[in-house]
């Protein structure tokens, strides 16, 4: 008597699909150099992103060798933003989010341009999925500037504070 072939379970064909979407989601990162991406389907929620260290991206930027010094033929007026991102007490984004500078609105803000601040201490929070995220302080010194409005978004890598 010939054997009927069995039909695989449909819990191990649900996984097989759900393990392919990951792979097809990570391909799509890596692709388009997106540093997550969140999709839903059919009731399922996949979520994949990259593992990206602050701590690598700020020493890249503090630690970029001195320019040289300005030819009289170079334009004086540099770009500010360029500017700030070199700063070595600039506070990056560690995330793509939405910037808080108080804890709940009406609240004190964590800082003010003229605060002292310790490593440590809280600068801003970033909303990024429903989770509020504290941005700590990665050196002590004084805030010169908030770069950032209450409530503004806010890209991967931006800067957020200067502190000197």
């Amino acid at each position: 008597m010939a054997r009927q072939p069995q039909d695989p379970s449909p819990e191990k064909t649900k996984q097989s699909d759900e393990r392919e979407m990951i792979r097809d989601l990570a391909a799509l990162l890596d692709e388009t150099n997106l540093t997550e991406i969140e999709i839903e389907r059919a009731g399922l929620r996949v979520r994949v992103a990259r593992n990206i260290s602050v701590a690598a991206a700020v020493p890249a930027a503090a630690y970029q060798a001195a320019p040289a010094a300005p030819s009289a033929a170079a334009a004086p007026a540099a770009s500010a933003p360029a500017d700030i991102a070199k700063h070595p007490g600039m506070v990056p984004s560690p995330m793509v989010g939405t910037a808080y500078r108080a804890s709940e609105p009406g609240a004190k803000p964590f800082i003010d341009v003229g605060s002292k601040v310790k490593v440590g201490d809280t600068l801003i929070i970033i909303e990024a999925m429903k989770t509020m995220n504290q941005i700590p302080s990665t050196r002590a010194g004084t805030v010169t500037q908030i770069l950032v409005e209450d409530g503004q978004p806010v890209e991967f890598g931006e800067p957020l504070v200067i502190i000197e």
